[in-house]
């Protein structure tokens, strides 16, 4: 069989260290906070320091990818004489997929004998994440670089994502929800329970009064749809927020009995959209 690498970006909120150690690269996408001009990758400020500024007023801005990045990325191991597998954020949310796989048309151009796949995961922080480990478990298993790709598209709409925020604002900056309902939202306490639908998009799904209210409808979520609640995959991700993160956990345990594999913060990068107090969580169900 012939090598491959698996390739992905940091819209994934796994660390760079975790992918080095499962043998998956990756780029990253960028922020930077209104009237500043240092652009900065996913990870290259502390976490705990990015929520505080933006708790504190900052304005976070973010930029996908491009095709020229992904290019020298993917020409390196082409010239080494590897395949690559690309699996990537969303294209529901970001244009880094479709960078991607413009990049993949260029190359096989220069490189008819090597094989580019990318596979648009339609998934967003630790879900893309969780796909992210799927394919290498399935790779180390032996599968071939075209099984792998087809593997992923055939489980990536299973990926179930659950998530709420803590304040509502940015969701109002980003266009999730209206001036009004944001207002509204935050004196009332209304936490919206939303996911990513079957176009990668954010959707809200459900208003409930309370952040613990949040927590365990989204568990509950779990309950009602996991292909495999004793031995299935369970990744959450949160915005500064661990103690929720925590709690989220100790309620699937409880609840299901169920144990949570990885807990990883929400990067900057989709934490400039959702903020502070964002709780995620990712499991594959018969459903998103």
């Amino acid at each position: 069989m012939r090598d491959y690498v698996i390739f992905t970006d940091s819209g994934c909120d796994l660390s760079p260290e975790l992918l080095a150690s499962w043998g998956v690269s990756h780029e990253s996408l960028v922020f930077r906070f209104d009237g500043e001009e240092k652009e900065y990758q996913n990870g290259e400020m502390e976490i705990g320091a990015f929520y505080n500024k933006m708790r504190e007023g900052g304005v976070a801005k973010t930029a996908a990818v491009n095709k020229e990045t992904f290019v020298l990325a993917f020409r390196k191991f082409l010239e080494a004489e590897k395949d690559v597998l690309y699996i990537g954020f969303s294209s529901g949310l970001s244009t880094t997929y479709n960078s991607a796989r413009l990049a993949a048309i260029e190359l096989q151009e220069e490189f008819p004998d090597r094989k580019i796949l990318t596979v648009d995961t339609l998934a967003a922080s630790a879900g893309e994440g969780l796909l992210v480990y799927l394919a290498k478990e399935k790779k180390a298993e032996g599968a071939s670089i075209e099984e792998c790709a087809a593997y992923l598209e055939s489980i990536r709409l299973n990926m179930c994502h659950w998530f709420t925020v803590d304040d509502l604002v940015y969701l109002k900056r980003g266009g999730r929800v209206s001036p009004t309902a944001a207002f509204f939202g935050n004196a009332l306490g209304i936490k919206p329970v939303m996911h990513v639908d079957n176009e990668g998009h954010l959707v809200n799904v459900l208003k409930v009064r309370g952040r613990r209210t949040a927590i365990t409808t989204m568990a509950d979520k779990l309950g009602e749809t996991a292909l495999d609640i004793e031995h299935g995959k369970i990744y959450i991700s949160h915005g500064d927020c661990l103690a929720d993160a925590e709690y989220l956990a100790s309620v699937l345990e409880e609840k299901f009995g169920c144990t949570v594999d990885l807990i990883t913060d929400v990067g900057a990068v989709i934490g400039a959209h959702s903020g502070p107090g964002t709780l995620a969580l990712f499991f594959l169900g018969n459903e998103r």
